[in-house]
């Protein structure tokens, strides 16, 4: 590898034990924000739970607090009142060291790529790993195998400079799957990819669901994206083969339920069949 960063390991930290089957692995009690400037209530009284393998699709108008929710769970914000859980751990209580340990063990793409502009492909998807005190030739290989999974191989040794936009959100895909991190949050990740490279990245995302249990949040307002990652699902064979299948209306596999915030407010959180009937006119206003 041309060059990484010094080797720190003292953030290291060991993967959380898994909660139980019946424990959320993220949960808000009855969370409120407020922001000063100018005024306005970003979050009122919203509850909800995701649970072990779950993918969890946030809906709502511009400024409902979709974003403001991933930001609350790994600790960037902290809520004015109400309690958020992760793994069964409450962090808004936690100081900033533990906070930060907490950030390490849960993959986030953002909305705005933020790659280090002065680190190569490589060396962006590898920045984590350095800081959780991984070898430099588990790194390697774990760099290159993430790259592999969002077809960008070819860019290893690449700058951000000379990347286009998609492979610049890919990359930073890549840096939130690295590590195989159980929790995965997702702001707006297929915006301005084309139509083949998001279904692309919304079958990894499946597979991570599917295959390996990882829970997520996944922010988008695109409905035909909805439709896809709620009617779709991995699963392997009892001889090992890998099936991706559409769900029938005879049965129900797919770990994915939507959550829908207007005005602060949760208005509706359930099973994406229960979303398309639904009344409430501003729900109808997203439906084709």
């Amino acid at each position: 590898m041309r060059r990484w960063p010094p080797l720190d390991r003292r953030n290291e930290t060991k993967t959380p034990t898994s909660p139980p089957e019946d424990q959320p692995v993220i949960e808000f009690r009855e969370v409120s924000l407020a922001f000063d400037d100018p005024p306005r209530q970003v979050l009122d009284r919203v509850s909800f739970k995701v649970y072990k393998g779950e993918m969890r699709i946030l809906l709502g108008p511009t400024g409902s607090g979709k974003s403001t929710i991933l930001r609350l769970t790994i600790g960037l914000l902290r809520p004015d009142e109400g309690q958020i859980f992760v793994n069964g751990q409450e962090i808004t209580v936690l100081p900033e060291e533990e906070l930060l340990k907490l950030r390490q063990r849960i993959g986030v793409v953002f909305q705005e790529d933020a790659l280090f502009t002065s680190l190569t492909v490589a060396e962006n998807v590898a920045y984590r790993l350095l800081e959780q005190g991984y070898t430099l030739e588990d790194v390697e290989a774990e760099v290159r195998r993430t790259l592999r999974l969002v077809g960008l191989e070819h860019a290893y040794g690449m700058m951000p400079n000379e990347l286009s936009g998609g492979m610049s959100r890919r990359t930073a895909i890549a840096r939130a799957l690295v590590g195989d991190p159980e929790i995965i949050l997702y702001d707006s990740p297929l915006a301005g990819l084309d139509p083949v490279i998001g279904r692309r990245i919304s079958r990894l995302a499946m597979r991570l669901r599917d295959l390996r249990g990882v829970t997520s949040l996944w922010i988008t307002q695109n409905m035909d994206e909805v439709r896809y990652l709620a009617s779709h699902f991995y699963e392997r064979t009892a001889d090992g083969k890998l099936l991706f299948r559409r769900e029938s209306e005879r049965f129900c596999l797919i770990n994915t339920k939507i959550l829908m915030l207007a005005e602060g407010r949760v208005i509706f959180d359930g099973a994406d069949e229960l979303f398309w009937g639904a009344r409430d006119p501003t729900i109808r206003q997203f439906l084709p």
